[in-house]
């Protein structure tokens, strides 16, 4: 049979990857099926057929090395957070994950405890005080901890042009499991809009809007990496972020504390904000 139509051809090409490694074959022939049946169930257009190649063409035309318009379209199609779900299910004394974003960057500057990470601007001072633990509760010494937030103006640093990093950095909690460290205090914002994924939203009357957040990656030998972000309580955006991460263990006490000495001993001048989290690593699989 060389003519394929609309009751033939999908079978035809689950056929086709037979001889395809066994799970490739069970992600290709599960793609095939679901595509072939979204395309029956809507009655795709060739002219809608056109606009979705064109749309994804122009998506991979936006990646860049300071952007990554993919996942951000995974993120706003909540397929981030499903394949988080499927794939860290978190342990009784575990903390949550949620999506890692696109502006997670590999080569993040190492910092003491206690550095300071913003780029001085004039905003509130944050203090973050973090305990890296097991399940247990036993403090893990030696975590790599990796920070990153937006500025007070919701940018990150590799969205502004010529300017360095700022707003992230790299720690290694001490004997006790801590790390501590000042930034400002984070803003809620707006993903990138100016692009393909920014016309998928106006078209389909959805906001833009990330609540307030800090990221953390967290890794330590023998336990699973964690990706989270403890989010900014009272956000306005906490019930309608555009990337589906937030999760209500996930939401932090950002408290208001006065001027004066200030938990790690700075004198400060002006009112600050504590964000004291503590973060439950669970064992790496066997």
């Amino acid at each position: 049979m060389r003519e394929w139509d609309e009751s033939t051809v999908t079978e035809e090409v689950v056929r086709r990857f037979e001889a395809a490694p066994p799970r490739l074959r069970q992600v290709m022939t599960a793609l095939t099926r679901h595509l072939h049946a979204f395309a029956r169930e809507v009655t795709l257009t060739e002219a809608e057929w056109m606009a979705a190649i064109e749309f994804l063409t122009r998506t991979g035309q936006a990646c860049s090395d300071t952007r990554q318009e993919f996942i951000l379209l995974s993120d706003t199609l909540g397929l981030s957070t499903l394949v988080d779900a499927l794939n860290h299910r978190a342990a009784p004394g575990a903390t949550r994950s949620t999506v890692l974003g696109p502006f997670f960057v590999q080569a993040a500057p190492a910092a003491e405890n206690g550095a300071r990470i913003d780029a001085g601007r004039d905003a509130q001072p944050l203090l973050v005080e973090a305990a890296i633990q097991d399940t247990a509760g036993r403090p893990i010494a030696g975590a790599t901890v990796d920070v990153w937030h937006a500025d007070s103006e919701g940018f990150y640093d590799v969205q502004r042009d010529g300017g360095g990093l700022s707003h992230r950095a790299r720690f290694t909690s001490d004997a006790e499991g801590r790390i501590r460290f000042w930034t400002d205090m984070p803003v809620s914002y707006p993903v990138p809009d100016d692009g393909p994924v920014g016309d998928m939203l106006k078209a389909t009357a959805r906001h833009p809007w990330r609540p307030a957040h800090v990221h953390f990656m967290i890794a330590a030998p023998g336990h699973e990496r964690l990706v989270t972000h403890i989010f900014v309580a009272g956000d306005p955006y906490l019930d309608s972020d555009v990337v589906f991460a937030v999760k209500d263990a996930l939401i932090g006490d950002f408290a208001a504390m006065p001027a004066g000495v200030a938990r790690d001993g700075r004198a400060m001048d002006r009112p600050y904000r504590l964000l004291d989290y503590t973060f439950g690593l669970q064992p790496a699989a066997r």
